[in-house]
């Protein structure tokens, strides 16, 4: 498949606009991260939006990468996991922050890293490219998740 810049476009846009919309249901959030106890290592919260906005951009592109790969089993399982990764990770900051669940949060993101991990292990049959451009985001998930539950730990 010759480069589709709509496809691209599209590919970018669906995570950018998951994340966005999340954002906007969790628009207080770093409010609420201020007030929390939190771990050693913890970042400022300017950071949480940079980072994610990368790694929806990686997200994106590791997709169009995948889509424009030629139809294959292995495609549609990568694209499927990425689906359902994508939709975990949407609801990730809505119980986090809006309904302060932190224990429940923190097992949603484990649920998500294996997602994650799933969606890498697709996208490498696929695309190694692709594979590679959602590292960070599992590497960030890590980070996440330790954040998650020492912040349970500590509220």
């Amino acid at each position: 498949m010759k480069n589709n810049h709509k496809l691209i476009i599209t590919c970018l846009a669906i995570p950018l606009a998951a994340g966005g919309v999340s954002a906007f249901i969790t628009r207080n959030s770093m409010s609420v991260f201020r007030q929390l106890k939190k771990p050693p290592f913890s970042p400022p919260g300017w950071v949480f939006p940079v980072v994610w906005t990368i790694l929806f951009v990686l997200m994106g592109a590791a997709s169009y990468l995948v889509k424009t790969a030629g139809y294959t089993r292995q495609r549609t399982k990568a694209l499927t996991a990425y689906a359902v990764q994508l939709t975990v990770n949407f609801f990730w900051p809505i119980f986090f922050f809006k309904c302060k669940w932190y224990l429940f949060a923190f097992i949603w993101l484990a649920a998500l890293w294996c997602l994650v991990a799933a969606t890498i292990k697709y996208s490498y049959a696929v695309s190694k490219k692709a594979a590679y451009l959602l590292i960070p985001y599992i590497l960030w998930i890590t980070y996440a998740g330790y954040l998650n539950l020492f912040i349970f730990l500590l509220n």
